[in-house]
């Protein structure tokens, strides 16, 4: 008869799934016993730069990453990135090791009490097997729920004792077991759609980071060249769904009411892929949508149709409406006017403004490069000025919990050694994660991380403008050498503040197998 621990282990290598990112404690040891020479373990210094550097890989590979934490501490301390892998449906398997059973009901040192609630709301499913028979079934059918649409994260509460329990042949079923999952749109609905396309005047066409996650790329392009209409990206966007290149790229959407509708007033059919609709953020209260404007939905997340304030939704795999939309819509006849770009930055004396830097990064930076962002003051200034083309070439904050932008592109370029990993990162964010300098300096994960240095938390301020709240404390973080905690943990590092440094930095961090950081001095700070 075969253990717990070895039956989970040919589940995992069944479903591909051979690297565990965890951070250890002593109720995992006897998973992590014996650890199999053909798996491959991640550490990182906390919980929430495991579950970053999880979230950053399994939305690199569209695959279901495995995570391995302790307790409910462990848990606890992994919440804030668990945020941003719900809301980016990012498929995490997270498993968290129990206290031995003989002491669960004593409420033993390191008991996860009541540990199915501890992760909710932010997971598909959590469970806690009620024996040890039960926990690979459980392993099994966390993966599948996990990848199955909407994707997103589920968690697994193990007691210890289990994984030498020996249990019987039953088990083996589950390593021929798959679930199949496939949503299209009827024949009924594509022709009532293709229907409302076809007649309606002016039809604009927003896309959402689901259009990345699902590789409908091509098929979006496909799309919007077909029926020649405006494209926007839905707001405070995680991921980028369309090139920001084509000349049909009007923008990111402003993450306001009033704002969205104000843009779209003028035209009678919005069509939304793979967004939330919309995902808010500063109040400015307005109408939804013009009375004269019609909106269609399609999505991958029951949750996201049910709560969207207007418009009709549907549940849809999103490349293959895509692709049967390309084929049955009509062009349209009015030509699309491309968006006015940006005047390239000038030097500035002392220091290097953002729109520069930017600037100089989309000329150095190879044509593939992979971006994540956790600079978030500016983002507009971002989308505006790198390229941003092909498939999973950005990546941001999908709940707007910092401390994902590092972790994520360690995990990133894990999963994509033949692209290079270009975090941009603000100092108020780097210092939520910056463990993960650790984790990329001793697996050699060559990530190029770039710390734009202005000594404040610039969206606080932005934001303080906002809601006109004055003299509000705790606004600054002066005085931080990055360089010197970089080098601490093992990674080469920099600090510039003129155009050639930077260059002649970022070029030798390209020629580089390791990771390097950067610090950018981009305001006076004097």
């Amino acid at each position: 008869m075969k253990t717990v621990h070895q039956y989970t282990y040919e589940i995992l290598r069944k479903n591909k799934i051979t690297t565990v990112f965890g951070n250890p404690g002593s109720n995992e040891l006897p998973f992590l016993k014996n650890f199999p020479s053909d798996f491959q373990y991640i550490l990182g210094l906390h919980e929430g730069t495991v579950v970053g550097i999880a979230d950053g890989y399994a939305q690199a590979t569209g695959q279901p990453a495995f995570v391995n934490l302790h307790s409910a501490a462990g848990t606890g301390n992994a919440m804030g990135a668990l945020s941003n892998a719900w809301n980016s449906h990012t498929p995490l398997v997270i498993t968290s090791g129990q206290q031995t059973r003989a002491m669960m009901g004593v409420e033993a040192l390191l008991t996860n009490i009541d540990a199915t609630q501890l992760p909710k709301p932010l997971v598909k499913w959590s469970h806690e097997p009620a024996s040890a028979n039960e926990v690979p079934h459980a392993i099994s059918r966390a993966i599948n729920i996990s990848k199955a649409e909407a994707a997103g994260p589920v968690y697994v509460s193990i007691p210890y004792n289990d994984w030498d329990v020996e249990i019987d042949e039953q088990n083996k079923h589950l390593l021929t077991k798959n679930v199949i999952s496939s949503q299209c749109l009827s024949s009924k609905d594509l022709n009532f759609v293709v229907d409302k396309i076809n007649n309606a005047k002016h039809v604009a066409v927003v896309f959402g980071t689901d259009v990345d996650r699902q590789y409908a790329n091509e098929s979006a392009i496909k799309f919007v060249e077909s029926l020649r209409v405006p494209v926007w990206i839905a707001p405070s966007s995680p991921r980028c769904p369309f090139p920001t290149t084509h000349p049909y790229f009007q923008g990111i959407l402003p993450a306001s009411i009033v704002g969205i509708s104000t843009i779209f007033e003028n035209y009678d059919l919005v069509l939304v892929f793979g967004a939330p609709v919309f995902r808010y953020h500063q109040y400015e209260p307005g109408k939804y949508i013009g009375e004269d404007t019609e909106l269609l939905a399609f999505t991958c997340d029951i949750q996201e149709a049910a709560r969207a304030a207007i418009g009709t939704s549907y549940i849809c795999d999103l490349e293959d409406c895509l692709s049967k939309l390309s084929d049955l819509v009509l062009p349209k006849d009015a030509a699309v006017t491309a968006r006015k770009g940006v005047e390239p930055a000038s030097p500035s004396e002392g220091y290097i403004k953002p729109e520069r830097l930017f600037d100089l990064i989309n000329s150095l930076a190879p044509e593939n490069t992979i971006f994540t962002n956790e600079s978030t003051s500016t983002t507009n200034i971002l989308w505006e000025r790198l390229s941003l083309t092909g498939q999973g070439s950005y990546f941001f904050a999908a709940a707007g919990g910092l401390g994902f932008g590092m972790p994520a592109a360690v995990g990133i370029q894990l999963a994509h050694s033949e692209r290079r990993v270009v975090a941009i990162i603000g100092d108020g964010s780097a210092n939520y994660s910056i463990t993960a300098l650790w984790t990329a300096a001793h697996y050699q994960i060559p990530v190029i991380f770039i710390i734009l240095k202005n000594g404040t938390y610039g969206a606080l301020r932005w934001f303080a403008g906002v809601l006109k709240a004055d003299n509000v404390p705790g606004m600054d973080v002066p005085d931080i050498d990055f360089t010197q905690i970089a080098k601490g943990y093992g990674v080469e590092a920099f600090s510039v503040n003129k155009d050639d440094e930077f260059i002649s930095k970022f070029n030798q961090a390209l020629s580089s197998d390791k990771p390097t950081l950067i610090e950018v001095l981009t305001a006076d700070c004097k």
